[in-house]
C-alpha cells in the first residue's frame, strides 16, 4: 500500500497522511499553532484581486 507523505508547511518535517497523523498537514500541535498565529497577525494573507471601491464624496447643496 502506498502512503502519501507530505511536508509540514511550517518546518518541512515529513508527515505520513493517515488517520494517525492528528495534526496533519502539520507535524505537531506546535507547528499548527505557529501557522495559526501567522494568520492571526496577518503575516499570511489571501490577496484581494477586486479593486477597492471608495465611497462617493458627499456634496452639499449650494445655499
Amino acid at each position: 500500500m502506498n502512503q502519501l507523505i507530505v511536508s509540514c508547511p511550517q518546518c518541512g518535517t515529513e508527515v505520513i497522511w493517515n488517520e494517525a497523523a492528528t495534526w496533519r498537514p502539520f507535524c505537531s500541535d506546535r507547528c499548527r499553532l505557529i501557522d495559526l498565529g501567522a494568520w492571526l497577525d496577518e503575516s499570511h494573507r489571501i490577496p484581494d484581486r477586486a479593486p477597492a471601491s471608495l465611497p462617493e464624496p458627499e456634496t452639499e447643496a449650494p445655499q
